[in-house]
């Protein structure tokens, strides 16, 4: 009788807003390791037909547009505005989120999974995880990088920055860290590295 193969190692891939998350998740895939990516499951949570876009159309007034999707630009304001509606976003969102990631984790072939949780510590999801990967570069690296990809202006990626995790808190609570400050080259090294460690820990 063939036994049950063991699920996966789970690695949760995390780091601050412009820390280049996206850049390592696709080394990582080079190497055929699945990526699961929370921001993709959040996005498809919310489209026609999924509880999620039904439970806030139940908290939230007038929220679709004419097509039937989520207007998530009058969402985005209706939270910014209100931390009360956002808490109610949070908790409509998060536990479809989990369990999505939870089922599609156990389900993926290899031998390990990465599980890109931009919000690790923030939504208290380390409990999915086998092991936390922390990207890392410093502050002032990733309000640059967020500046030139998202066009924002100053005070709106500090505010982003100030309501994440900290750089200290998510370093302290590391299993493993890349440091994203240095040239493509060393970048590729790190992950190879890792790569070869988590295949070691099977």
């Amino acid at each position: 009788m063939q036994q049950a193969s063991n699920p996966p190692l789970k690695i949760g891939l995390t780091g601050g807003i412009g820390s280049g998350k996206s850049t390592v998740c696709k080394l990582f895939a080079a190497f055929s390791i699945p990526v699961i990516d929370a921001d993709i499951i959040a996005r498809e949570v919310v489209t026609p037909g999924q509880a999620g876009l039904a439970q806030i159309q139940q908290n939230f007034d007038d929220i679709l547009l004419p097509d039937g999707t989520l207007d998530r630009k009058k969402l985005g304001q209706i939270i910014f505005a209100d931390p009360a509606k956002k808490q109610c976003l949070e908790n409509i969102l998060h536990p479809l989120i989990y369990q999505r990631l939870k089922t599609e984790a156990a389900t993926q072939p290899g031998p390990y999974v990465i599980l890109a949780i931009p919000l690790l510590f923030e939504t208290n999801m380390t409990d999915l995880v086998d092991r936390i990967l922390v990207i890392d570069c410093p502050e002032d690296l990733q309000f640059q990088r967020v500046k030139q990809r998202d066009r924002l202006d100053d005070e709106q990626i500090q505010r982003i920055i100030a309501s994440q995790s900290s750089r200290q808190e998510r370093l302290r609570r590391a299993d493993d860290i890349i440091d994203n400050s240095k040239s493509t080259a060393e970048l590729a090294e790190q992950v190879k590295n890792l790569h070869n460690l988590y295949l070691s820990l099977i």
